[in-house]
C-alpha cells in the first residue's frame, strides 16, 4: 500500500488546488484538462515520490513533461471513481469500464494517462462497449497488469502479439467477440500457449478449425500440384520451347522444330524460298526478331531404321557444331541447328539479296563485278583453308548469295567431311570462274553438266573465244585479254590431271591482280571516252 500512498500525494495537490469532482464526469474531466494548471510545487512533490519510490513512471521526468504528469493524476482521480474502487485516496487497483460505452472510448483516447499509468493498477476491463478500429496498444504501457478484458467490442485489424511481451504478469486476457485479423501460426505459437482458448473465442485471431483444415489440406494437395505443374512447364520451355526461357537458361545454337514451325508459320507456303530433292529452305523470324533462313534436309532420313537415324542425326549434329563457329564476311552465318527425328534443319542468318545465277542473267553485271565476286568466294575459301581444311561447300552459282548493299558474295551450303579435297574444292571454283565468264548454266545446258560444260570450253579455247563470253559485257580489247587469261586459268582449275592444278592461294593472287588492273582499265577506258566525247564537242 506503500506504492499507492505516495501516488495519491497527487490527490491531495489537487483537493490543494480546489479541485472539486462533479457527477458529470465525462463532461468535468475535460474542462479541468483545459482549466487546471500545476501547483507552483507541483515538480518538488514528484520528486519527493521518486525519493521513496522510483519505480513510478514519472521519475525521471523533464520540465516539460510537468503538464503531461499533473493531467494524468487529473484523469486518475476520475477514472478511479468510475470504476467503483472502494477508497480511490488510499489505492487504485482496477480500471472497470465495461458496459460504459459512453465513456470508454473517451478514456482510452487519453494517451498521458496511458503513458504515466499508475503502478498500482492490476486489472483493465474495457469490456462490451462496442469500441472500434484497431488495438488501443497505448493501454500495454501498464506493464504491471495482471488481467485485460476487451471481450465484445467492435475491433478489428492485426493484432501487435510481439507487443504483449513486457506484460510479464498478465496472467488472464479475454479479446473474445471482436474481429481481429488471423494471427500468423509463426507468431502465434507461444501467445496462444500462454493463454487458454476461451481467451480468443470468435476474435478472429484464431484459425477457425474448418478453414484451417481446408487450407491445410489444399497445402498439401496444391503445393505438390504446383510443383509438378512447374517442373512440367520448364521441361516443355527446356524440350520444345527454350526460346521462351530466360536466354542464360537456352540451350546455345540448338532449335527444335516447334520454334521453327512458329517462327515460318508452320512452314507456310508464303514462306518456302527454294525446293530441291535435297532439301527445302524457309525463311523465319524467331522469337525475339531475328530473321532467320531455314534449310530442311530431306535426304537420308530413315524413321524406320533407329539405329541409321541416331548415327545420321549424331554426324549431323557434329558437323553443325564446327559451322556455327565459322566467321567470315564471305560465309553465311550459321546461328544453329535442329535435330531430332522430325527433320534435321540448318538455320543461318537471313540475308537480302539474289543468288549469283540470278544476278548473272537478270542483269548484265559488267566484267569488274564478275571478278569482284569472284575475288569475295576465294577469300572464304582461303580462310576455310587455313582454319577449317575439314569443311567443304557448294560453289554453283544458284547456291552463292549476293548482299544487296555491297554485292559481297556468301558461300551459304557447307559439309564436314573427310572426302573434302582440295582438289574437288579447286575444280568447283574453275567452273565458277568459267560460268561467270560465260554466263551458262552447266546442269541445264549440257547432258553431260559440269564435265559437259568444260568439254564445251575447252573445244572453243582460245580459237573461238567469242563463242563463250557473255558478249552482254562487251568488253573493250584491254579487258577481252583478262577474260582471256580468266577462262584459262577456269580450264586450268577443271584439268584432269589434279596436280596441273593450281592452289587456292595462287589462284587468290592471279585474281586479286586481275581485279586491281581491272579496276585501272576501266578508270583509263572511262577517261578515254570522256576525252573522245569533249573532243567532238569541240570540233562542232
Amino acid at each position: 500500500m506503500a506504492a499507492a500512498a505516495d501516488y495519491f500525494i497527487f490527490l491531495l495537490s489537487l483537493a490543494a488546488s480546489s479541485v472539486l469532482i462533479s457527477t458529470s464526469h465525462s463532461r468535468t474531466v475535460v474542462e479541468d484538462l483545459a482549466t487546471l494548471k500545476p501547483p507552483p510545487d507541483f515538480d518538488a512533490m514528484l520528486r519527493t515520490n521518486c525519493l521513496h519510490n522510483p519505480s513510478h513512471r514519472y521519475c525521471g521526468f523533464s520540465p516539460a513533461d510537468i503538464d503531461a504528469v499533473f493531467k494524468s493524476t487529473i484523469v486518475a482521480s476520475y477514472l478511479c471513481n468510475e470504476s467503483r474502487n472502494p477508497n480511490c485516496v488510499e489505492s487504485f487497483p482496477r480500471i472497470d469500464l465495461r458496459n460504459r460505452p459512453t465513456i470508454a472510448p473517451l478514456y482510452l483516447s487519453f494517451n498521458f494517462f496511458w503513458k504515466y499509468c499508475p503502478i498500482s493498477i492490476n486489472s483493465i476491463d474495457f469490456s462490451n462497449n462496442s469500441i472500434t478500429g484497431s488495438f488501443p496498444a497505448d493501454i500495454l504501457l501498464c506493464t504491471q497488469i495482471k488481467s485485460l478484458d476487451f471481450s465484445h467490442n467492435r475491433l478489428t485489424g492485426d493484432l501487435l502479439i510481439k507487443s504483449f511481451d513486457p506484460l510479464t504478469n498478465l496472467s488472464s486476457l479475454n479479446l473474445s467477440y471482436n474481429f481481429f485479423s488471423e494471427a500468423k501460426i509463426s507468431d502465434s505459437q507461444s501467445f496462444l500457449r500462454r493463454f487458454n482458448s476461451s481467451s480468443f473465442i470468435d476474435s478472429g485471431l484464431l484459425p477457425c478449425p474448418r478453414t484451417f483444415t481446408l487450407k491445410a489440406v489444399l497445402l498439401l494437395v496444391a503445393f505438390p500440384v504446383s510443383v509438378i505443374l512447374i517442373i512440367c512447364c520448364f521441361g516443355w520451355l527446356c524440350f520444345r520451347r527454350p526460346d521462351y526461357l530466360p536466354r542464360f537458361l537456352r540451350p546455345q545454337h540448338r532449335f527444335t522444330p516447334s520454334m521453327l514451325r512458329a517462327a515460318t508459320d508452320g512452314f507456310s507456303r508464303k514462306n518456302l524460298i527454294l525446293k530441291t530433292e535435297e532439301f527445302r529452305i524457309f525463311r523465319g523470324r524467331l522469337r525475339d526478331g531475328c530473321e532467320v533462313r531455314v534449310e530442311i534436309r530431306l535426304n537420308d532420313i530413315d524413321l524406320h531404321h533407329h539405329h541409321h537415324h541416331t548415327n545420321i542425326t549424331s554426324e549431323f549434329v557434329e558437323e553443325c557444331k564446327v559451322l556455327v563457329q565459322l566467321r567470315h564476311k564471305n560465309l553465311l552465318r550459321v546461328m544453329g541447328w535442329c535435330a531430332s527425328r522430325e527433320m534435321r534443319a540448318v538455320v543461318t542468318e537471313w540475308t537480302e539479296g539474289d543468288d549469283v545465277e540470278m544476278w548473272l542473267s537478270g542483269s548484265c553485271p559488267p566484267w569488274k563485278q564478275r571478278l569482284k565476286i569472284l575475288m569475295g568466294v576465294v577469300e572464304g575459301m582461303c580462310y576455310l583453308q587455313e582454319n577449317w581444311p575439314e569443311v567443304g561447300y557448294d560453289l554453283r552459282t544458284g547456291s552463292l548469295l549476293l548482299r544487296y548493299n555491297n554485292l559481297e558474295p556468301l558461300i551459304t551450303r557447307f559439309k564436314v567431311g573427310e572426302d573434302n579435297f582440295n582438289s574437288k574444292k579447286v575444280y568447283k571454283l574453275g567452273v565458277l570462274l568459267l560460268e561467270l565468264i560465260t554466263n551458262r548454266r552447266p546442269r541445264e545446258e549440257f547432258e553431260r553438266g559440269e564435265a559437259g560444260f568444260v568439254e564445251f570450253v575447252r573445244a572453243n579455247y582460245p580459237e573461238n573465244l567469242g563463242g563463250i563470253i557473255d558478249d552482254r559485257m562487251m568488253l573493250p580489247e584491254n579487258m577481252l585479254d583478262q577474260a582471256k587469261s580468266g577462262v584459262g586459268l577456269g580450264l586450268m582449275c577443271t584439268d584432269v590431271s589434279m596436280s596441273k592444278r593450281p592452289s587456292v592461294h595462287h589462284i587468290h593472287d592471279m585474281i586479286r591482280r586481275a581485279y586491281k588492273a581491272c579496276v585501272a582499265l576501266t578508270s583509263q577506258n572511262c577517261e578515254t571516252r570522256r576525252n573522245r566525247r569533249d573532243g567532238g564537242k569541240g570540233q562542232r
